[in-house]
C-alpha cells in the first residue's frame, strides 16, 4: 500500500527538508515503532558524536523493526525525531537523511523536537514512527 501525500502551496515547502506536510494511508495494519537510536544489537552505539551516523542507524533500525512487521519504509507515514540540543546545522544534516532514505516527492510527514537529554548520554538523535502495512 503507498502512502499520499499533500503539500498545499499554502504551506512552506517541507519537502526540501525531508518531510510531507500531509500523508495520507489506506486503511491497513497500523504499526507503531518505539524511538529507534544508534544502538546497535549489542548496545553498543554507533557513531559517537556524529549525527549524521547516528541519524542513519536509527533510521536503520526502523527499517529493521518495519520490515519485521511485514513492511518497508514506503509504509511509513509519521516520524516523530527528537535532537538533544537542537542547533540549525542539525537540520541539514538530519534532512540530507532523510532525503536519502524516503525520496523528496512523497516523505512521510515528521515532526522534530529539540530536547535536553535522551536515555543514553551519548544518543544524540531517537525518532519513532508511525506506519500503515
Amino acid at each position: 500500500m503507498k502512502r499520499e501525500t499533500i503539500n498545499p502551496r499554502s504551506l512552506f515547502e517541507s519537502t526540501k527538508y525531508g518531510f510531507s506536510q500531509i500523508v495520507i494511508s489506506n486503511p491497513g495494519k497500523l504499526v507503531f515503532i518505539s524511538g529507534q537510536v544508534a544502538w546497535d544489537e549489542d548496545l553498543n552505539i554507533v557513531g559517537a558524536n556524529d549525527l549524521a551516523t547516528q541519524t542513519q542507524k536509527s533510521i536503520d533500525n526502523i527499517e529493521i523493526a518495519i520490515k519485521a512487521a511485514g513492511g518497508t519504509l514506503e509504509n511509513i507515514v509519521m516520524l516523530r525525531i527528537y535532537k538533544v540540543n537542537y542547533q540549525k546545522e542539525d537540520g541539514l544534516i538530519i534532512s540530507k537523511i532523510l532525503k536519502q532514505n524516503f525520496g523528496i516527492l512523497n516523505p512521510p510527514a515528521s515532526t522534530w523536537v529539540s530536547v535536553e537529554g535522551l536515555a543514553n548520554e551519548g544518543f544524540m538523535i531517537e525518532i519513532e514512527a508511525q506506519a500503515v502495512i
